[in-house]
């Protein structure tokens, strides 16, 4: 009973006591002292703007990748130039290359003309904080933290007026709102987590980012499940810092807006494909060629070459008793390999395809230039893409544009915004087992030429609305508010 009332009439006062007199000599002069701060920042960055023009930095650690994504920024940067001529931009990246070098290439494969002079590189030097192979652990926390420090460095480097993301690294978004004050934007090509991928562990489903040992083990399972869990609640509260969203589209934007639950900021903005030209291809196949089904894919674990190799095995048991039609059928792998984990991945890729004993009827065709990969597209039958849950896929779009019957997984992108299946408007097809894309690819090779030409046709008319102009007029329209914010 003694011990009752002390805590209750000396320790729950003095505590009460001691948090009263901190808040009041500690927390709030330090919360006045930084709403000052914040203060002074916007006003002298708000009357340097006026003077001399925003300084808009976008953040794409990887700039000179290459991919898609680096498509979005190029193109990107491209349209607010084009929208906003007094604009600087400047490009964190950890990129070694020249500014020339780089500006150069995005002209050569995306054909995106910029001027040199107009594009500022800011170069960060914690090029390991967000590389995934230096967390073989934890590795979306891990790599997570890893952007908040890159994040730090780029904004010690130099601190913006508008901040954009292009590569999804939520976690950054914070520092540049609260210390930079400055607004910000996002593109999300795919969010760090997802409520499939939570499934995917729960239903102990092994996957690229759910290893067998884990799957096996309920117990392992359900840390898991949990460490997912007070992720998924970090990843919202950074990811409602930004001003403005656009995502790239239908799935993505569901996923965001039940994630970050910001509906009124999110915009759906399709990223550039490159349609225009690609439709102007006419097919080179002649009935005495190969069969070949190309994929167009980076060789990464999440687009899943594997099930391209064990549906052409299905294709092979398909075909036992017509040695002529499998002798014409050829599946050609194109993609980048140049760092050691891509070379390593083709390798076993290759090993696969002889254990299946497929391997006569594989090519890899690895970082070929761009006038290669027209030849494959007018010399190709039909198209394979195989990622689970594909964000968007812009390969998907680029071969249905050169008029290549594509199959796709049905998930992600491809199944809410690409590809339509009902007869009378097909423009593709969509699979999800090997067996399916194997029974696919037949139906493709017997479809009759009029109904070839008609879904071609439709397909190529379909993707107009994936151009770049499209894009750059969306991009203009839905960040605007990150130019008028104060």
């Amino acid at each position: 009973m003694f011990f009752e009332l002390f805590i209750l009439f000396v320790v729950l006062p003095l505590f009460f006591l001691a948090f009263v007199t901190f808040a009041t000599f500690v927390l709030i002069p330090c919360a006045f002292i930084f709403a000052s701060w914040y203060m002074r920042i916007k006003e002298r960055k708000l009357e340097r703007r006026k003077r001399d023009g925003a300084n808009v930095a976008f953040f794409h650690p990887y700039c000179n990748g290459g991919g898609g994504g680096e498509r979005v920024l190029w193109v990107a940067i491209k349209a607010l130039l084009t929208r906003y001529p007094d604009i600087h931009i400047y490009v964190y990246t950890v990129e070694t290359a020249e500014a020339k070098t780089i500006i150069d290439k995005v002209q050569n494969q995306f054909n995106v003309k910029l001027d040199v002079d107009k594009i500022n590189f800011i170069r960060l030097s914690m090029k390991n904080a967000i590389d995934p192979a230096s967390y073989p652990y934890l590795t979306l926390l891990m790599q997570s933290l890893g952007s908040i420090g890159l994040g730090m460095e780029a904004f010690m480097k130099f601190n913006p007026d508008i901040y954009i993301d292009t590569t999804g690294f939520a976690f950054t978004y914070p520092i540049f709102r609260y210390l930079a004050a400055c607004p910000v934007g996002t593109y999300t090509h795919y969010p760090t987590i997802t409520s499939a991928m939570m499934r995917r562990v729960k239903h102990r489903v092994a996957a690229h980012n759910n290893s067998s040992l884990i799957a096996r083990n309920p117990l392992l399972t359900w840390c898991k499940i949990l460490y997912y869990k007070m992720f998924g609640m970090m990843y919202r509260w950074v990811g409602r810092c930004a001003d403005v969203v656009l995502v790239n589209g239908t799935w993505t934007e569901e996923h965001i807006n039940e994630l970050w639950g910001r509906p009124l900021s999110t915009h759906r903005v399709y990223p550039p494909c490159e349609v225009s030209e690609l439709k102007k291809l006419r097919s080179l196949v002649r009935d005495s060629d190969p069969i070949r089904i190309l994929s167009v894919a980076q060789f990464r674990p999440e687009k899943d070459h594997p099930l391209m190799l064990q549906a052409l095995y299905e294709l092979r048991n398909l075909l036992m008793n017509n040695d002529q039609l499998w002798g014409k059928i050829k599946l050609v792998l194109v993609g980048s390999a140049r760092s050691a984990s891509e070379q390593e991945r083709v390798r076993n890729l290759r090993d696969l395809a002889a254990h299946l004993s497929v391997d006569g009827h594989v090519q890899f065709v690895l970082n070929a230039p761009y006038a290669q990969l027209l030849q494959l597209y007018q010399t190709s039958t039909m198209a394979i893409h195989t990622m689970w849950n594909e964000h968007f896929g812009i390969s998907v779009v680029e071969c249905m544009a050169a008029g290549l019957i594509t199959i796709a997984h049905r998930s992600g992108g491809p199944l809410a915004d690409i590809i339509e299946t009902a007869e009378g408007s097909r423009t593709g097809f969509l699979a999800a087992e090997p067996a399916e894309y194997a029974r696919a690819i037949l139906e493709v090779i017997a479809l009759p030429q009029h109904e070839r030409n008609r879904i071609i046709e439709a397909a190529r008319a379909s993707v107009d609305r994936f151009s770049e102009s499209e894009f750059e007029k969306a991009f203009i329209r839905t960040s605007g508010p990150l130019f008028t914010l104060q």
